[in-house]
């Protein structure tokens, strides 16, 4: 193998001070790869391009990487970031490939932000991080520096990503830099989050990784960056704050299903207790859902021995919450001497949160299959996705048009979209009606919301 030399704008050297990688850094002399362009992966490629050092994006998605080429943004709903992608490409700072491994040869700083799902036995699912750090071994040369944004089990950076970029690249561990450093974003305000709206965590695999981490992020964001011991703590960081979520929302969801045993509403409960400082109960709900929330735990649960029972409980829990919400429509219909099976079910909202056209692990999945499983015809509407998406759930698709004139026999709030104040809900004829949110008010129907019970 040929051994690689040092790029120009290679940032990784621990001989260098810190005011010479600073005005590195600042003179954006850094070539950066980004690799996916996926929902978080290209907001960030246009901020490494204003902020850091041209960037060449990459993803396996042709049609993606024409799009950037041309300058316009296949994502939707983020404030900005149509006007960012053109001008950054308009600019010379941003164009795409599909050819990751030439992508490689030319960085001097990789980040990686691919997809890392979970596969259907609940295992963290890395292959497509693997191949990606192929690539990057292909092109990594001495003084390179790579920074993992997308979430991985905690060690993986030590563990998985160092040993490989070693063995594929023929570099020691000690002429590279690699770092941790989370993306804290979510859909619908990518660019806001990016660049300020929560302090950077980063961590390196060595001190002179976290050095360069810093200062990159530095410029990154405007905010404060934040130097944790080492890569792996900036793993746990990211899952800590998804299953500190994941646990208190199952409490609320828990506490949710009592009230009717309890007679109370439970939300007004939460309410004022939450006036006491210390006490921050979320709100209870038919799901939970999104490729964060239901994951994080199996990227814990799958790097430890110790027994994790709150963990397990929580995402049991969670899991729950759509069978409990199909067992409420089944009993309100009954309440009404109407059999679930035969009737007319219609989900509101199949996308996983509002305004986001995502539906990994949403909770409109397994309600419906429940649905349906005890007998109903289920029909679904999202304003967000087109027919197919909905149907490939196992619902008939309606649009918002249609809904109106669907006579159905209950109606399910899964997912608020504003799109759905519109609805003319005195156009519905005795209806059953299950708020799996909380948000829709006075609606001339009996409701019972989740939490609260009937009204």
């Amino acid at each position: 193998m040929t051994r690689p030399t040092t790029k120009p704008g290679s940032l990784y050297d621990a001989d260098r001070s810190d005011e010479e990688l600073r005005a590195l850094v600042d003179g954006r002399n850094a070539s950066v790869a980004v690799y996916g362009l996926g929902k978080m992966g290209l907001p960030l490629a246009t901020v490494y391009a204003g902020r850091v050092g041209d960037v060449v994006g990459v993803d396996v998605d042709e049609s993606v990487v024409d799009s950037v080429n041309r300058g316009d943004c296949h994502i939707d709903g983020e404030p900005g970031l149509p006007e960012t992608v053109a001008e950054a490409v308009g600019n010379d700072a941003l164009r795409a490939t599909t050819d990751a491994r030439a992508a490689a040869e030319r960085a001097t700083v990789h980040v990686v932000i691919v997809p890392t799902p979970i596969t259907h036995t609940k295992e963290p699912d890395l292959s497509i991080f693997d191949t990606v750090i192929e690539s990057v071994a292909h092109g990594l040369s001495p003084g390179d520096t790579v920074f993992v944004e997308c979430t991985v089990p905690p060690g993986t950076c030590r563990d998985r990503l160092v040993p490989t970029l070693v063995d594929r690249s023929g570099l020691s561990a000690d002429e590279f830099g690699a770092a941790f450093c989370p993306e804290r974003t979510s859909s619908g305000r990518a660019l806001e989050d990016i660049t300020g709206a929560y302090p950077k965590v980063v961590g390196g695999v060595d001190d002179e990784s976290a050095r360069v981490a810093e200062f990159v992020y530095g410029n990154v964001t405007d905010n404060d960056v934040i130097r944790v011991s080492d890569a792996t703590t900036a793993e746990a960081v990211k899952l800590f704050e998804g299953l500190y979520r994941d646990v208190n929302i199952a409490l609320a969801n828990e506490l949710g299903t009592l009230a009717d045993d309890l007679g109370i509403d439970v939300r007004e409960a939460a309410d004022a207790a939450n006036t006491q400082p210390f006490c921050h109960l979320h709100s209870p709900g038919a799901g939970v859902g999104g490729h964060c929330i239901p994951w994080y735990p199996y990227f814990v649960m799958s790097r430890v021995d110790t027994p994790t029972p709150l963990l397990r409980t929580a995402r049991e829990v969670n899991d729950s919450m759509p069978s409990f919400t199909a067992g409420i429509v089944e009993r309100e219909l009954a309440e009404r001497g109407t059999s679930i099976e035969g009737s007319r079910v219609l989900v509101l909202g199949v996308t996983y949160r509002p305004g986001v056209k995502e539906t990994r692990a949403t909770p409109a999945g397994p309600l419906i299959t429940d649905l349906k499983r005890r007998g109903a015809e289920t029909l679904a509407t999202d304003p967000m996705l087109d027919d197919e998406t909905i149907s490939s759930f196992g619902a008939e698709p309606l649009s918002l048009a249609e809904v109106g004139r669907s006579d159905p026999d209950a109606v399910v709030v899964v997912t608020p979209h504003e799109a759905f104040d519109g609805v003319e809900w005195d156009g519905f004829d005795d209806v059953v009606v299950v708020d799996g949110r909380d948000t829709l008010g006075d609606i001339g129907h009996p409701t019972y919301t989740i939490g609260s019970g009937r009204n």
